[in-house]
């Protein structure tokens, strides 16, 4: 997907000198896996996690999401016990319930091979690398970077910077693509430019 010369995101596009991907919400539609697989964790505590109480919390780590979950319901979880069912639920059903978000994987397929790109995710490790194999994105990408390589969540700059330090490049000449308020919000500490992609391209 080409956008005319004279659009703001096609004159973004040209003037980076390298891409950064946020994976959930933004490359792959992975909301409903994950709130199935929440759903399923949470319910170790014996409370009930809502879905739309979920959907205003997608741009969290696993850790943030938790501790939200933990003041909301007045609970303390096993959080150990908790993460593991959460990610086994989570890549047992990926293959049903993941789809790519396409007014943002074509840029990546069309800028792939021509400028350096990167996915920069809050995520687990396994999961990004899992669910972007599993739609056929990964090997789009010359890196992959998630909570695990930094070990800071956004809104912190640091998986951005990371990011663009795999890539070789300065920060500030890296188009970043992020849905949630966190990644927006992480992106602009980093000193970097940033599409939101529920207000230019969905």
């Amino acid at each position: 997907m080409k956008h005319p010369p004279d659009t703001p995101l096609e004159a973004l596009l040209q003037a980076a000198d390298g891409l950064i991907f946020d994976c959930d919400g933004t490359l792959v539609d992975s909301l409903p896996a994950y709130a199935n697989a929440w759903r399923a964790a949470f319910a170790e505590s014996g409370k009930v996690m809502d879905t739309a109480w979920h959907a205003t919390r997608g741009g969290l780590g696993e850790a943030q999401l938790m501790a939200h979950f933990e003041h909301t319901h007045q609970v303390t979880l096993d959080r150990t016990s908790v993460v593991a069912t959460m990610r086994q639920h989570y890549l047992a059903n990926l293959s049903r319930q993941l789809h790519e978000i396409t007014q943002v994987t074509a840029i990546a397929r069309r800028f792939a091979g021509v400028k350096p790109m990167a996915v920069a995710s809050s995520g687990a490790r396994e999961i990004v690398l899992r669910s972007l194999e599993a739609l056929g994105l990964a090997t789009l990408f010359d890196a992959i970077v998630t909570f695990d390589d930094v070990g800071k969540a956004k809104p912190d700059p640091a998986i951005h910077l990371h990011a663009a330090r795999q890539l070789r490049l300065n920060p500030a000449r890296c188009l970043v693509f992020e849905d949630s308020k966190q990644g927006l919000l992480a992106a602009r500490r980093g000193g970097m430019p940033v599409v939101n992609v529920n207000v230019e391209l969905l």
